[in-house]
């Protein structure tokens, strides 16, 4: 409970995105995308030579506020980088990226397993090594144009450079805001649950084995990515981002269902796999991107970013240290809690959808312009 309410799954990824999202509006995406590799590849050595509890847990501290940093960098410049018509393909791209890495950790893991410590230590080394790369790979990069010509046209108005963090809280953003993180947030509780322990669920709810845990949480991974490489990419700029957000909660929620109903038997474990990982797929982690990059002007997109995911992931971490209490007073208590988070979070974001789809940023920011 301590590691998954500090990890890079919640509260220290919310700090770094925090951190993050304002160096990237204040010096440029490049520069924090870069180097929080650095940063990354640091946390990971660390959890290699790792010789206490306390260590481990500080470990994956330094971890998450890297991984908390990227987002709003990486986001950003996907975003300003794509063409407006093809903004959700490419944001699409970066999702499915998001769901491989797990798979590959959590196949390593289950491989190396014999080996007990040092199979942990060969994990991390590795991602380490990876860090090590991108940091070259990312060096090679181009600053986004978007971001120097809103910086430039900012410097030649009279104004500031970068915008302040308070011109964030403007009646626009705010709302904005309220529903990125409303929508995004609830739903989170549940993905943020499901994600860290549902092999732990299985195993002690379910009665299945750690194989079949790691089995099944590998291939939820693998329908999401194939979800999003079929559903959100080819349509999301495409068509309406409201129906394509309802039908994915509607897909979710039937699969939540069934874990509250039914007993956990290893047909039901599949069918809520399959249901729930295909409908977020395409569904509110894809269009939080989406919408987070949309929602925003240029010089304050990355700070807005990293202040609703913060948001979220801490709220999250919070949540993660009362699951193992929840688990213990009754699966299907949490199950029904969990399936309350995705109705909610889906009615949301089907009433409050905004209707980007094929405009460009520029676009977006005249009209938004024009409405103030």
């Amino acid at each position: 409970g301590l590691i998954a309410a500090f990890s890079a799954n919640a509260i220290s990824a919310g700090i770094g995105a925090f951190i993050g999202g304002w160096l990237c509006d204040r010096f440029g995406r490049k520069k924090i995308y870069q180097y929080d590799m650095l940063f990354y590849a640091f946390g990971m050595l660390w959890l290699v030579f790792a010789s206490d509890p306390w260590m481990i847990v500080v470990g994956f501290v330094l971890v998450g506020l890297a991984v908390g940093a990227d987002i709003p960098a990486s986001w950003s410049l996907i975003a300003e980088m794509a063409p407006s018509k093809e903004r959700g393909k490419h944001s699409g791209v970066a999702q499915v990226l998001w769901y491989l890495g797990p798979v590959v950790v959590l196949v390593m893991f289950f491989l190396l397993a014999p080996l007990g410590i040092l199979g942990a230590q060969i994990v991390f080394a590795h991602l380490a090594i990876i860090a090590l790369i991108l940091t070259v790979l990312r060096s090679q990069m181009k600053e986004s144009e978007i971001w120097e010509e809103a910086r430039e046209e900012s410097l030649q108005s009279g104004k500031k450079a970068t915008a302040s963090f308070a011109s964030l809280f403007t009646p626009s953003n705010i709302k904005a805001m309220v529903f990125l993180i409303s929508m995004y947030g609830i739903w989170n509780l549940w993905a943020g649950t499901n994600g860290f322990f549902f092999p732990y669920i299985l195993s002690t709810v379910g009665d299945e084995s750690q194989a079949m845990s790691v089995a099944l949480q590998a291939a939820g991974f693998l329908v999401a990515m194939i979800s999003i490489a079929f559903i959100f990419m080819p349509l999301s700029d495409k068509v309406s981002q409201r129906l394509l957000f309802g039908i994915s909660a509607l897909i979710q929620i039937a699969g939540m269902v069934l874990l509250a109903i039914f007993p956990l038997t290893t047909p039901v474990a599949l069918a809520y796999v399959v249901l729930v990982w295909f409908g977020s797929g395409f569904g509110a982690q894809s269009f939080f991107q989406l919408w987070s990059a949309e929602l925003f002007p240029t010089l304050l997109r990355s700070t807005a970013q990293g202040f609703t995911f913060a948001v979220v992931r801490i709220s999250l971490g919070v949540f993660s240290f009362f699951v193992p209490a929840l688990t213990a007073t009754g699966f299907t208590t949490l199950a029904w809690i969990l399936t309350g988070f995705l109705v909610i979070s889906g009615l949301i974001g089907v009433i409050w959808a905004p209707s980007y789809e094929g405009k460009s940023l520029k676009e977006i920011e005249d009209k938004r312009r024009s409405k103030a």
